[in-house]
């Protein structure tokens, strides 16, 4: 289930151990994106590509918000 977390939870979180990931095609990850984020490619998503996760860890997708 998606949550609206603020930035001290991001950074609480990555602290205790969460992953990041950034959803963005790999061209504009690679224009801009959060060190230390994974690029997992939303249109990408498969058992392959999630295999880099760490299982048991909680993983933070973040997006820009573009309002």
């Amino acid at each position: 289930m998606a949550t609206k977390i603020t930035r001290d939870d991001v950074q609480r979180m990555l602290n205790e151990g969460a992953q990041l990931v950034d959803p963005l095609p790999e061209a504009e990850y690679a224009e801009e994106h959060i060190t230390g984020a994974i690029n997992l490619p939303l249109k990408k998503l498969n058992r392959e590509t999630t295999a880099q996760l760490r299982q048991g860890q909680p993983v933070i997708v973040y997006c820009y918000d573009l309002e």
